[in-house]
């Protein structure tokens, strides 16, 4: 079977929502390719629909029943997370409500306008004091989610890292491969947060048959952004097709997941590296946000070019 093919089954076997413009564009980068020593260079540009989480929430928001314009959605993240942004925006978009537990992080460009978007779309932003006292923020945040709707509330885990959302992911990927018109990459590099993205472009290579690498930048705090969870959610967005009726079957071996470390300081704190990989990027055109994109694209600042030659870029950050 053939990527479309399988892209076909799987959409009308889990049925999810219509969210984003697919498919989005994959750009050869010549000249970027050349500033970083690569032979070829493709930039994904899950950015031009909205970002990568839109992927994930076609499936995370197919589940209550239509009409239900009184469902309400709570879901975590840091003030500046694209994760709440898009839910809040997209749950909106279909006459859902959504409410927020934030906690705080640095304040760059990219958070404060992530965070203003935020706060006009959503119907409630509980903010935390800091990431220690995040869970009464969703205790509060889960308690208002009952009185703003009938019925209990529907949970969004963070960042979206829930199986279904994987699905979408791993259409992103065969999605790649049916736009690629060259042999597969020596790699894909992505940002590593809550391990959804980075899962199903894993699942996607692995029924490919690639043997390219998925280099995963860690960007978030090592209990959620690590190899075991991220292949965890892999295993189980594969179980989820097969429970479907799709046949999908890949041996353990074919989920070619390398973790890098890319987090710095922290959690949207900027780090030298990805600042002089933010600034080569948009000398080339390309505008990166300092808590994803630039660390993620920091990897090709400090590796050895010999092992990589031709990769593809997975830009996930929408500008709001």
């Amino acid at each position: 079977m053939d990527a479309a093919a399988f892209a076909t089954k799987i959409r009308d076997a889990l049925a999810p929502r219509s969210l984003g413009a697919w498919p989005t564009p994959l750009e050869a980068a010549p000249a970027l390719a050349r500033a970083l020593g690569l032979n070829a260079l493709w930039l994904k540009r899950e950015d031009r629909a909205g970002g990568n989480k839109v992927r994930g929430l076609e499936f995370l928001l197919a589940g209550p029943p239509a009409p239900a314009p009184r469902s309400v959605f709570v879901t975590i993240g840091g003030t500046g997370s694209t994760h709440c942004l898009a839910t809040a925006v997209h749950a909106k978009a279909l006459g859902y409500r959504t409410v927020l537990a934030q906690f705080p992080q640095p304040d760059t460009d990219a958070s404060r306008a992530v965070a203003a978007a935020t706060a006009a779309a959503a119907n409630l932003v509980v903010r935390a004091s800091s990431q220690v006292t995040l869970p009464w923020a969703v205790l509060l945040a889960w308690r208002a989610a009952h009185r703003l709707g009938p019925g209990t509330p529907h949970w969004v885990p963070g960042g979206g890292a829930d199986p279904h959302a994987v699905v979408g992911h791993l259409l992103a990927a065969l999605e790649l491969s049916m736009r690629l018109d060259a042999s597969p990459p020596d790699a894909i590099v992505v940002p590593l947060g809550t391990g959804g993205t980075a899962a199903g472009i894993a699942l996607g290579v692995a029924w490919l048959g690639w043997s390219t690498r998925v280099i995963a930048v860690r960007v978030a705090a090592r209990i959620v952004a690590n190899r075991w969870r991220t292949l965890r959610l892999a295993k189980q967005a594969a179980a989820l097709l097969r429970h479907a009726g799709l046949e999908f079957r890949v041996p353990p071996s074919a989920f070619r997941v390398e973790v890098v470390e890319g987090l710095g300081k922290g959690y949207g704190h900027p780090t030298p590296e990805g600042e002089r990989a933010r600034v080569l990027a948009l000398e080339h055109g390309l505008r990166l946000d300092p808590t994803y994109g630039a660390k993620a694209f920091g990897f090709f600042l400090q590796r050895a070019t010999g092992n990589v030659q031709r990769a593809v870029f997975w830009h996930t950050f929408a500008w709001p």
